[in-house]
């Protein structure tokens, strides 16, 4: 383990998902968005494919808990449309520069943070959704931010549907990213390692929450990470040109 990444490290890189974890049983957002910046500056290594991983790990646990909510009517368009935009979030990953890399993450939660404030109401149709599935799968092959542009379409239905479908959708798309990492040369065997210190964290934060959901408000803590999101872009960008 000390080979792998330093416990210092490995301690904050935790406690960063544990928050993320929580974060998303609570307001049904958050591991990625919360977690992928920080990260990045943690260690650019935890970004993509841990944050992926853990992504995929809390998707599937969302799922199994929300299972009898699941309509996945239409989502298989926006599985169509992550496979392009995972090809381009990769081949952006290859080119792009390490501080680049950062402000590209910066702009994507900053990207997030607006479309989660603004709450825009998208026809839901083919052609939407398959287009949701490319921004997805760009941001989400990159940052591992993948939820957004999905979950813009999807706001409004019943909040076990909108958790199942999400979750759903999330688990497969994040399969899809990963093949594309691993086909390009950008998944190692040290990453899904680093993935897996860090999975006890997205376990018992999940689990946690599953106790302090009654004594949460939802909407402050919806507030409170919005907030420190924001901060974390504004940190990263400072990082990135700093770095440059």
């Amino acid at each position: 383990m000390l080979q792998l990444i330093d416990p210092t490290t490995l301690l904050l890189a935790s406690l960063v998902i544990f928050v993320g974890a929580i974060t998303q049983s609570l307001i049904g957002f958050g591991l990625a968005v919360v977690s992928a910046p920080l990260l990045y500056i943690i260690d650019p290594e935890l970004v993509p494919v841990p944050v992926i991983l853990m992504g995929f790990s809390i998707s599937l646990l969302t799922l199994m808990r929300e299972r009898g909510h699941l309509e996945f009517n239409g989502l298989q368009w926006g599985l169509l449309g992550r496979v392009p935009g995972g090809l381009i979030g990769a081949g952006l990953l290859i080119i792009a520069p390490q501080a680049v890399l950062g402000l590209i993450i910066a702009a994507i939660v900053a990207i997030a943070l607006w479309l989660s404030i603004k709450r825009y109401q998208a026809p839901v149709n083919r052609f939407s959704i398959t287009l949701a599935g490319v921004f997805s799968g760009i941001f989400g092959t990159i940052a591992g931010i993948g939820g957004p542009p999905m979950a813009l379409l999807l706001t409004g239905r019943d909040a076990g549907k909108f958790r199942a479908a999400l979750s759903a959708f999330f688990a497969l798309s994040s399969l899809i990213s990963l093949v594309i990492l691993f086909a390009v040369g950008k998944l190692y065997l040290r990453h899904l390692l680093l993935a897996g210190l860090l999975l006890p964290s997205v376990f018992i934060g999940f689990w946690l929450s599953n106790y302090i959901v009654p004594y949460i408000d939802r909407r402050r803590t919806r507030q409170f990470t919005l907030g420190l999101c924001a901060i974390n872009v504004l940190v990263l960008v400072a990082k990135s040109i700093y770095s440059w």
